[in-house]
């Protein structure tokens, strides 16, 4: 790498360093909150099923306001969210801490801590996916993902040996307060970033009218779909982990909190191996999809040798494969997440990804504590060996290859005529008309095109996408999309990327005549018809038109 794409380039922006730096402290401190939290609860003497819930009450949240936190992060001041939820982060630690030194923990409170904890995080994590590029810019975004992969790593590598040397010597209560004074550290952190005012080339959409945006979004893309589904199968997959793995170590191997942090160390050593000596190589030999069919059958086997394996020491060993397997795993689904996404509605998509992952997650938690009560956990450790093998071959049915052949960037429409009556943000419907003439030979291939057209309308605003047949003429069809109000229209122009870009040159290749005739748009005005003062809106016509 040269200097300037050199993986350590986004730290020379003294605004990431600093919250970078800040972040790995708070990461750091984090896990090993978590396995305080984890030690806790089994000194409490809590049955199985409570120790698994706790995967459950970190990752709920996720799926509850993740996705009500990345429409505010299209919207809102992302610096402002970021303090707000640091706060939160900050105050839900502490009161926790609280708890732990006044004596009144309990396995409720704990879950109690776990869950508000959680609701910090999801608020937090898809506000801080959406300003890592407004903070770095394009050039060095790459070098700022990497670096975060990195952070998390070292966080869960450092985190869980930190915990398990600070529980028998301080006890609970001080790594709770750490992690407290973490998330002040990244609250000052945040605040030192300047951020410039955004500028928008169209009219923004309401709270309720964006999150409705990403629900249409995901409808009608079908390779969203696939990724969405893919998160949410991993989800439950790797769900067994933090659900199982604190089970098997101490109820099994019975581990002191030094050992059980070394368990969680060893997960994040393979992970860390994983992402700097494993996935880079592993890419140039293999397609995305066989990295994630190559993930799904190293868990199947983790969970085997979990459910049987009881030598502390080999057991480090299978941790550290595990770790090995989320990082090949969530990478590749994680990059095709973010290739298959335009732009203008990255913040909420990416939210979308997390929450459909940690709902994953959640489930997990309660199905594998379940079976584990109700059987047992090498059961259930044999149950997720058998859900890796079954997701290893759903992924040759629903590849994500096909993420490295799409081109999201933007490729805004050309500005239209102004039209003789400008109508304001609100108003409407709108509908857009397009005449074509299609001859017999080519209008199979019209039809296919016409499909993935609607499909474009559908998911960049349109509430409705149909082509019409002319009963006097076969070969003229009237393609029709209405849009519910002028700033709706404004905001499609500016969604539209190259491959959908493509696909309309395609499509008016197929017409017949020497040139495309203009589209012709449609104001619904019957909401004005009783209004004078509305249809005095309508004369707005300078003199010298004609039509």
């Amino acid at each position: 790498m040269t200097a300037n794409t050199s993986i350590w380039s986004s730290l020379r922006n003294p605004t990431f360093l600093r919250l970078w730096s800040a972040l790995v402290v708070s990461g750091c401190c984090v896990s090993a909150h978590e396995m305080a939290a984890t030690w806790a609860m089994n000194s409490l003497g809590a049955p199985v099923l409570w120790l698994s819930l706790m995967s459950s009450a970190a990752t709920l949240p996720f799926f509850l306001f993740t996705l009500p936190a990345g429409a505010l992060a299209d919207r809102a001041d992302r610096r402002q969210l970021l303090r707000i939820s640091s706060a939160w982060l900050a105050c839900s630690a502490g009161l926790l801490a609280c708890c732990a030194f006044l004596g009144g923990l309990t396995p409720a409170v704990i879950l109690a801590g776990v869950f508000l904890l959680g609701t910090g995080f999801a608020v937090q994590a898809p506000v801080a996916s959406s300003s890592i590029p407004e903070i770095v810019g394009k050039e060095q975004l790459p070098s700022a993902i990497a670096l975060g992969g990195i952070q998390m790593n070292l966080a869960g590598t450092i985190g869980p040996a930190l915990g398990g040397l600070l529980i028998p010597f301080a006890g609970v209560s001080v790594v709770f307060g750490m992690n407290a004074i973490a998330f002040v550290i990244v609250l000052v952190a945040v605040s030192t970033w300047k951020r410039k005012n955004p500028e928008f080339n169209a009219p923004l959409e309401r709270f309720f009218d964006s999150l409705a945006g990403a629900a249409r979004y995901m409808r009608y893309a079908p390779g969203v779909q696939i990724i969405l589904l893919r998160n949410f199968i991993f989800g439950v997959l790797i769900g067994a982990i933090p659900a199982l793995l604190p089970v098997v170590g101490l109820k099994a191997l019975h581990l002191d909190a030094v050992n059980l942090g070394l368990t969680f160390t060893s997960m994040g050593l393979g992970s860390l191996a994983g992402a700097v000596f494993i996935l880079e190589p592993a890419r140039k030999r293999l397609k995305p999809n066989q990295m994630t069919i190559l993930g799904g059958i190293a868990l199947a086997v983790v969970y085997a040798l979990m459910a049987v394996i009881r030598h502390p020491q080999v057991f480090f060993l299978v941790a550290a494969l595990a770790g090995v397997a989320w990082t090949i795993s969530a990478s590749e689904l994680w990059v095709a997440g973010q290739r298959v996404i335009p732009d203008w509605i990255r913040g909420r998509m990416n939210a979308t990804h997390m929450m459909v992952s940690q709902a994953g997650m959640s489930l997990a938690g309660l199905l594998w504590g379940v079976l584990a009560t109700a059987l047992d956990f090498k059961w259930a450790l044999f149950s997720a060996s058998a859900l890796g093998i079954a997701s290893a071959l759903t992924a040759r049915r629903l590849s994500i290859d096909f993420s490295a052949e799409i081109d999201q960037e933007a490729h805004p429409l050309e500005q239209e005529e102004r039209p003789l009556y400008l109508p304001e943000s609100d108003d409407g419907p709108i509908t857009i008309a397009l005449e074509i003439e299609v001859a017999p030979e080519n209008q199979i291939q019209f039809f296919r095109l016409v499909k993935e057209v609607r499909l474009v309308f559908l998911r960049n605003g349109a509430f409705s996408a149909r082509l019409d047949q002319d009963m006097k003429n076969p070969n003229r069809f009237r393609l029709q999309a209405i849009l519910p109000s002028w700033g709706e229209h404004q905001r499609l122009g500016q969604r539209i990327t190259r491959d959908e870009h493509a696909l309309w040159s395609e499509l008016w290749k197929l017409h017949t005549g020497q040139a495309l005739p203009p589209a012709k748009y449609y104001l619904g005005i019957q909401h004005w018809i009783p209004e004078e003062s509305a249809v005095s809106r309508l004369r707005l016509v300078p003199p010298t038109s004609t039509d």
